[in-house]
């Protein structure tokens, strides 16, 4: 987008929006970042329009992810068992991997009553349903009502959110995180699969590349170049919080030079992980072949 990376056999034009696009309902689109799972579930079901590419824009741990009262005893994925938990979506990518949590400690996902709706009253442009219909025990919250103030007022035992509430951050919170050192849990997280999840992909659709077989790899160098001085950038200008170089440091001595690494073979295991936990979980009716996502 700063134009540091050009490509001299095309021309990228890149639009940044407020809401992941819907690529295939925008015929002006030759593609864009994608959801992991949406993209699992349709090469899965058949449909193939879209080329998905092992460049994951957006990938991050989950255990931050689910919040309780700042007086709750909860403090373990065991303790949620046949809780009540609001989540921001249904199918999203990122709410597969915090319930894989909960799958991995022994947590029966279908005892868990779940309730889908908006982290603050007022949010749209979302779809947080999915085409499937929902499982018997998830339902979809009333208008006017958020999952904020649903565990607020004790309606949740704890909800699932990639963005934090803004009064997390402040003093006077109603809310933590679950796990006391999500830190932590998310290094043996890392330690035991050895990848941090994906949660949306580039894909472009299968109409622009059959006209031009070489961009799906064309454009998977562009975004690795983008990334490197990405990468380069944030370690020369560290001021973007207090103590980023100790992060910086620290993140490099754990994952090694690249956190984030692109490329199918770098993602087999973390793709394969992610269609295990679309079938177990129910969302995808039929295994789906990891090998033939990105083939």
């Amino acid at each position: 987008m700063t134009g540091r990376v050009r490509s001299r056999d095309f021309e990228l034009e890149i639009e940044s929006r407020a809401v992941t696009p819907d690529v295939l309902a925008e015929p002006e689109l030759d593609g864009g970042e994608t959801s992991f799972s949406r993209y699992a579930l349709g090469r899965g079901g058949g449909d193939d329009r879209l080329v998905g590419l092992p460049v994951f824009v957006m990938r991050g741990f989950r255990h931050r992810c689910v919040l309780v009262r700042r007086d709750s005893e909860l403090t373990s994925p065991k303790d949620l068992a046949e809780a009540r938990i609001g989540l921001t979506g249904w199918p999203d990518s990122g709410n597969t991997w915090t319930r894989a949590l909960l799958r991995s400690a022994g947590v029966d996902l279908g005892g868990i009553a779940w309730t889908v709706g908006p982290l603050v009253a007022g949010e749209t442009g979302k779809d947080r349903v999915g085409p499937r219909p929902l499982p018997p025990n998830v339902e979809v919250a009333g208008d006017g009502e958020s999952l904020v103030e649903g565990l607020a007022d004790g309606r949740f035992d704890a909800i699932f959110t990639p963005f934090m509430p803004d009064e997390l951050f402040g003093p006077g919170s109603r809310f933590r995180h679950l796990y006391d050192d999500h830190r932590g849990a998310e290094l043996d997280y890392f330690r035991q699969t050895g990848f941090v999840p994906g949660i949306h992909l580039l894909a472009v659709k299968r109409t622009v590349v059959d006209r031009y077989l070489w961009l799906p790899s064309a454009l998977e160098e562009l975004f690795t170049e983008s990334k490197r001085l990405w990468t380069e950038r944030r370690r020369m200008l560290t001021d973007t919080a207090p103590w980023l170089l100790a992060e910086l440091e620290a993140s490099a001595e754990i994952f090694g030079p690249d956190w984030m690494p692109y490329g199918r073979a770098a993602n087999a295991a973390m793709t394969a992980a992610f269609c295990e936990e679309l079938h177990a979980q129910g969302i995808a009716p039929h295994p789906i072949d990891a090998e033939e996502l990105f083939a």
